[in-house]
């Protein structure tokens, strides 16, 4: 099984991380003893039914598990008439996004702010981000510090000492990212989000998304995996400040877990900003395990499902 050897760490350490988790927010939010929520946040283009499977794992070993929808994804994002077979290309290269194109960094944290809030009046929080959904948590985490148990990083940004998603490219350890291979579709400067034609007929065009999410997926499970896909993100998130905050993000405990095999975001940035983030708060410092696994996460979630168990 893939991520096994992280997974009998992860077991071996639960304990200790669970007693932190209930002594610190049982005393701030009045939910002493009670078992954590999972709060789960997905990066981009995505969606909370992408974490189906993972909260389905979840809680079938009894843990609370919830996704977030970001604004303007899931019941809000925008599927426009050309994005339907048969495709109107030209029609959708243009298609007006009216959430996204007005989205920010800040409106996201604001969103996944207000639900950690009304969770912990239940109990513990762990705020989970992948992807780019690390960017929002770590805002959240300058936002509400006091509301939130641990941060957990799932192959997610984590900006500290780099500015925002886009720098992380640019930085030598990010420049091995297969993003860049994945042809976009429009201009950002006109319609405002970031967009992909998921639906392309073009076998080098899901190729190339394999590569990048999926690479050790069954073609089957790959296509299941972008079926899920929206065409649209927010343009500005890549370029708004996502930086850690020490005096406020740095005081949550966090733990990141690598995966290893993920071609989007490498192992080497992935390193880099744990590094980045520790030595911004030597006292506070990552706990750091590793998974076997591509951008997406296991196909399987069941390893993934352990990890964040023994967190609990």
């Amino acid at each position: 099984m893939r991520g096994a050897g992280a997974v009998a760490a992860a077991a071996g350490t639960g304990a200790a991380a669970g007693g932190l988790l209930g002594a610190r927010v049982g005393k701030e939010s009045g939910a002493h003893g009670k078992r954590p929520t999972f709060l789960l946040v997905h990066g981009a283009n995505s969606n909370a039914y992408a974490f189906a499977p993972l909260i389905a794992a979840l809680t079938l070993e009894g843990h609370r598990a919830l996704a977030v929808d970001l604004p303007g994804h899931g019941a809000q994002a925008n599927f426009p008439p050309s994005y339907q077979a048969p495709q109107d290309l030209a029609a959708f290269t243009n298609a007006p996004s009216p959430v996204l194109s007005r989205t920010s960094l800040e409106d996201n944290a604001r969103h996944v702010a207000g639900v950690v809030r009304r969770l912990a009046r239940q109990g513990p929080v762990v705020l989970v981000g992948h992807s780019m959904g690390g960017a929002t948590i770590t805002r959240v985490g300058n936002q509400v510090p006091d509301a939130i148990a641990r941060l957990v990083y799932l192959s997610a940004f984590c900006c500290v000492r780099i500015r925002s998603v886009l720098d992380c490219f640019l930085v030598p350890e990010g420049r091995a990212t297969l993003l860049p291979t994945i042809p976009s579709v429009g201009d950002p400067e006109r319609t405002g989000v970031l967009r992909n034609n998921w639906r392309s007929a073009d076998a080098g065009f899901v190729a190339k998304a394999k590569a990048a999410f999926a690479a050790d997926y069954s073609d089957t499970a790959f296509r299941n995996a972008l079926n899920t896909f929206e065409p649209d993100e927010s343009a500005s998130l890549i370029r708004d400040d996502a930086r850690g905050h020490p005096a406020t993000w740095g005081r949550v405990p966090r733990s990141y877990l690598r995966f290893t095999l993920d071609r989007s975001i490498p192992l080497a940035l992935q390193d880099r900003m744990i590094k980045e983030a520790d030595a911004a708060t030597p006292g506070n410092r990552f706990d750091v395990r590793s998974l076997r696994a591509p951008h997406l996460g296991p196909a399987d979630p069941a390893p993934l499902a352990a990890a964040l168990a023994g967190l609990a």
